[in-house]
C-alpha cells in the first residue's frame, strides 16, 4: 500500500472478495480516550487511506539487502510468523518447491478461500491432521438456513465502505447523466428546440456535479482526490471524471458563446452516455460484493438511467420548468410511447436480476432485500408511471398532470432500487470452503456444521 497516493474511495475495498481490506477513518483510542502509549505508536498516516496485510513487504525487502532469508530468520520474517507461539504460520516461496512451505502443501491436504472465484489466492491452510481429520463440506453446510444466520462466521456482512453519500452518485449521476442522453437523442430526431437542450444539459451538469461533490465527501483523504486523475487505463472511476469533464466543458462552452455549435450538443451527449457507462461498469467492477457483480447490473444501471431521464424531462418539460422556443414541441405521444418502452425493459431485466442466472450469485440475504424492494417497485416504479404514460396517450386534453406524476414516480422508483442495492442489499462475498477442519477425532467428536 502506498499510503501517500490513496485516496481513501474504498474501491479496492468493495472489489476484494476476501474481506482483506479496510479502512480506518479515524484513530480510535483502546480504552476510548488518547494514552502516551498509544500515541507514541499511531500512524496518522495510515488513517483515512486503505489498509491490508502485506506480509510486512519492508521486512522481506530489508532480507533481500540482508542476505537473510525471511522464511527462517525470525528478524525479517513477517511479524504474525515470527510471533506465533505454535509456529502454526508459515511463510516462504511456493516457486520455490524445496522451501517449507511448498514441503507443507505437498505432503498434506490444502484448502483455499474462495477458489471458486478464479483468484488463485496463495494463502493456503491445512485442515487437517493424523489426529484431527478434516471433512469434505456437505449440503447441510451450503443450505440457506446457515448462508442467512449472520453469526456464521463464513457469511458475508453487508459492506459499509459506500454509504449515502457514495450512493448519491449513482442517484443523482445517473439521473442527471440519463437526462442529458434523453435530452439529446430528442434533440438529434427534432422534438426539442436547441434552446431546451442546452437547459436541460444544464440541469444535468448540476446533478452530476452534485453526485461527484457527496462523492468527494466520502473520500478518506478529500484533497488527494486529484490523484484519482491518472488510471484512466484501468480504473472505470478514473474514465467516468473524464467523461464529465468533457460534458461539462462542452455545455459551458455552449454557455459563453453566442453562435450555437451544434458539435458541442452532440459531444455533450455523447460524454453523457460515456459517464452512465461508467457508473455500471463501476459498481459491476466490485466483485467482492455479489450483488453488484452479477451480469445483469451494468444493463439495470444504465437502462435505469435512462428511463429516469426521460422520467426527468417529462417532468421539467410538463411544469415549464424548462422553456421552449416555439421551433419544436415535445409530442406527448412519442413520450409516452418512449415511456412505456423503457419501463418495460426495465421491468424484464429486474425480473430477470431478481428471479434469473443473478440469483444463485448473490447470497441468502441480498436475495431477501432484493425480494422485499420487489413489489414496491414494480408498482410504484413501473406499472403506476406506464399507466399514467398510457392515460396521457389516450387523453385529448391537457396531459402535463398525467406525464409529471409520472416523471416523477420513474425518478422515485430509481432512487429507490439503487438505494436498496448499494445500501442495504450489498452482502460482502463471504468464505466458501470446499473442505472443512473439524473438531476432535472422528465424526461424532464434534458438530459436523459449522454455525
Amino acid at each position: 500500500m502506498n499510503y501517500d497516493s490513496c485516496i481513501g474511495c474504498a474501491a479496492c475495498a468493495v472489489a476484494c472478495p476476501y474481506d482483506a481490506r479496510t479502512i480506518a477513518h479515524e484513530h480510535q483510542w483502546y480504552y476510548g480516550t488518547e494514552t502516551l502509549q498509544e500515541e507514541s505508536a499511531r500512524h496518522p498516516e495510515r488513517e483515512g487511506v486503505a489498509q491490508k496485510c502485506t506480509f510486512c513487504v519492508d521486512k522481506v525487502d530489508e532480507a533481500t539487502s540482508r542476505k537473510l532469508d525471511p522464511e527462517v530468520d525470525f528478524d525479517v520474517m513477517p511479524a504474525c510468523a515470527a510471533s506465533c507461539i505454535s509456529n502454526a504460520i508459515s511463510f516462504g516461496d511456493f516457486n520455490n518447491p524445496t522451501s517449507n512451505v511448498s514441503t507443507l502443501v505437498h505432503d498434506q491436504p490444502t484448502i483455499r478461500l474462495n477458489e471458486d472465484l478464479g483468484t488463485d489466492p496463495q494463502i493456503k491452510y491445512l485442515y487437517s491432521t493424523p489426529t484431527v481429520p478434516g471433512r469434505d463440506a456437505d449440503a447441510d453446510d451450503l443450505d440457506e438456513k446457515h448462508q442467512s444466520d449472520p453469526t456464521n462466521p463464513l457469511v458475508g456482512k453487508r459492506q459499509n465502505f459506500w454509504d449515502w453519500r457514495a450512493t448519491m452518485n449513482w442517484c443523482l449521476g445517473g439521473l442527471g447523466s440519463g437526462l442529458a442522453v434523453s435530452a439529446w437523442v430528442a434533440y438529434v430526431i427534432g422534438q426539442i428546440s436547441m434552446q431546451a437542450t442546452h437547459q436541460l444539459q444544464l440541469i444535468a451538469g448540476v446533478m452530476m456535479l452534485a453526485g461527484l461533490f457527496f462523492v468527494w465527501l466520502k473520500l478518506g483523504r478529500r484533497w488527494r482526490a486529484w490523484r484519482a486523475l491518472w488510471r484512466p487505463q484501468t480504473s472505470w472511476m478514473t474514465r467516468e471524471l473524464y467523461a464529465a469533464g468533457v460534458f461539462l466543458i462542452s455545455v459551458l462552452v455552449t454557455t459563453q458563446i453566442s453562435q450555437p455549435v451544434v458539435g458541442l450538443y452532440h459531444l455533450a451527449g455523447f460524454a453523457a452516455a460515456c459517464f452512465l457507462l461508467c457508473q455500471a461498469r463501476i459498481l459491476h467492477s466490485a466483485k467482492g460484493i455479489p450483488a453488484w457483480r452479477t451480469p445483469r447490473v451494468p444493463w439495470l444501471i444504465v437502462v435505469s438511467g435512462l428511463f429516469e431521464g426521460v422520467g426527468l424531462t417529462l417532468l421539467l418539460v410538463s411544469t415549464n420548468v424548462v422553456s421552449n422556443d416555439g421551433t419544436f414541441y415535445l409530442d406527448p405521444s412519442k413520450l409516452a410511447g418512449v415511456m412505456v418502452t423503457l419501463a418495460l425493459l426495465n421491468m424484464i431485466l429486474w425480473l430477470g436480476y431478481r428471479y434469473g442466472a443473478d440469483r444463485a450469485v448473490r447470497p441468502p440475504l441480498a436475495n431477501r432485500i432484493v425480494d422485499n424492494m420487489s413489489w414496491p417497485l414494480l408498482i410504484v416504479g413501473h406499472l403506476a408511471p406506464v399507466l399514467l404514460a398510457l392515460a396521457a396517450w389516450f387523453h385529448a386534453a391537457d396531459t402535463s398532470a398525467l406525464l409529471a406524476t409520472a416523471g416523477f414516480l420513474v425518478i422515485a422508483g430509481g432512487t429507490f432500487w439503487k438505494c436498496g442495492l448499494i445500501l442495504k442489499a450489498s452482502y460482502q462475498h463471504g468464505f466458501t470452503l470446499s473442505r472443512l477442519p473439524q473438531r476432535g477425532s472422528g465424526t461424532r467428536a464434534a458438530p459436523s456444521l459449522v454455525a
